[in-house]
């Protein structure tokens, strides 16, 4: 069940209430690809660092343990030592960005592993099959996710299937949940709009997709080549058509500054891989904006990459030793970046809920969007 606590202008404070616990929104998910957060980070680690949800991928699961193994092992919450709430996504954005060669069909995508070239068929129902098998909290619906420099009918014509497909796949997870074998008889499923960079497309599409009442909506197929701030007009046309009653989760975005515009335009959800993926390349986020902590200047900066940072890097290092671990090529270096970043990222939706609560969200935004533009290589 989700309800709205406060409203601030566009902006919604929320919470989600879930079988694995409540999910304070807004939230950024901390992506955990494989299981598992790239740069040595545990579970436990997670908790230390204040995150509430950990997104995991459906594709790459199947590929690698597999999901009847995960499903063996209790599913994912067990396999991982996680006991919060876990969203997977449905593979269909690696079956369409990372399989080369694929067919699509009505019934699904034949398509090649990007592991060991092995043929695989994912449909709506083989996604919702090994989710259910993932047990994870929240299941995303299998769709096609279009370049957005697609023709418009091509576009159109992709959308009207992806309809079909989360028709399918609400049919095949009612199925599963109410099967006495289940792993999470209380998984949701959240539905994806699709349209590209079509307002016409994605607000008809978002009428048809509420229609089906699921307990959550995200809008996919942005932040995959086009500008900001057509991703933002995307929003402002979309958000307002999908249910305001049900939390809505932009996929796949992004830096600080897309994450306060789209909780600006009533998002709840985001997840991204560029804190855990910039950290392990040595950049950091700061109220500052990013730097780069293989920068020479650091080599004998004694301060904390950050002051009054509470992460487990900035408690107990300087930004000289963690730029010498990563010079070095140490494990250290890496893990205690991913943190850092992770940890910022966090402690900022933190900031925004109690800003959309006091009524000065606009007036956090600014500040924060002014802060980012004064450098932090300093």
């Amino acid at each position: 069940m989700y309800r709205i606590i406060k409203t601030d202008g566009r902006a919604k404070r929320g919470e989600l209430v879930t079988v694995h616990g409540t999910i304070q929104t807004p939230v950024f998910m901390n992506v955990g690809t494989v299981a598992a957060i790239k740069g040595a980070v545990s579970s436990p680690d997670l908790e230390c660092i204040g995150t509430q949800v950990e997104l995991c991928n459906t594709y790459h699961l199947h590929v690698r343990p597999g999901d009847e193994i995960v499903r063996a092992c209790g599913g994912l919450h067990r396999f991982m030592n996680w006991n919060k709430p876990i969203l997977t996504d449905s593979g269909g954005f690696q079956v369409f960005s990372l399989a080369g060669l694929r067919k699509i069909k009505e019934e699904g995508v034949s398509f090649h592993s990007h592991v060991d070239g092995r043929l695989i068929f994912m449909g709506p129902e083989e996604s919702m099959r090994i989710q259910s098998n993932l047990g994870s909290t929240i299941a995303m619906a299998f769709d096609e996710c279009p370049p957005s420099t697609a023709e418009k009918d091509y576009i159109r014509k992709s959308v009207d299937r992806t309809t079909r497909w989360l028709e399918r796949c609400k049919a095949e997870m009612d199925r599963l949940n109410a099967l006495p074998d289940t792993v999470n008889p209380s998984q949701m499923l959240f539905g994806i709009n699709q349209g590209g960079i079509y307002e016409d497309i994605r607000i008809e599409h978002a009428k048809r997709i509420a229609e089906l009442d699921l307990p959550g909506y995200a809008v996919g197929g942005l932040a995959v080549g086009e500008s900001h701030e057509e991703m933002y007009r995307i929003l402002d046309a979309v958000v307002p058509y999908l249910p305001k009653e049900k939390p809505v989760y932009l996929m796949g975005v992004g830096t600080p500054a897309n994450i306060l515009e789209g909780v600006s335009r009533g998002v709840d959800f985001f997840d991204c891989v560029y804190p855990t993926r910039n950290g392990r390349h040595g950049h950091a986020y700061t109220n500052r904006g990013r730097l780069n902590l293989k920068n020479e200047r650091y080599k004998t900066d004694e301060r904390p990459i950050e002051e009054g940072c509470d992460c487990p890097a900035c408690r107990n290092h300087s930004r000289a030793y963690i730029r010498h671990l990563l010079t070095a090529g140490e494990m250290l270096g890496l893990r205690l970046m991913v943190l850092h970043n992770l940890r910022f990222y966090n402690r900022m939706m933190e900031e925004i809920r109690d800003a959309i609560e006091a009524g000065r969200y606009e007036a956090y935004k600014q500040e924060k969007l002014a802060g980012f533009a004064l450098g932090a290589e300093d």
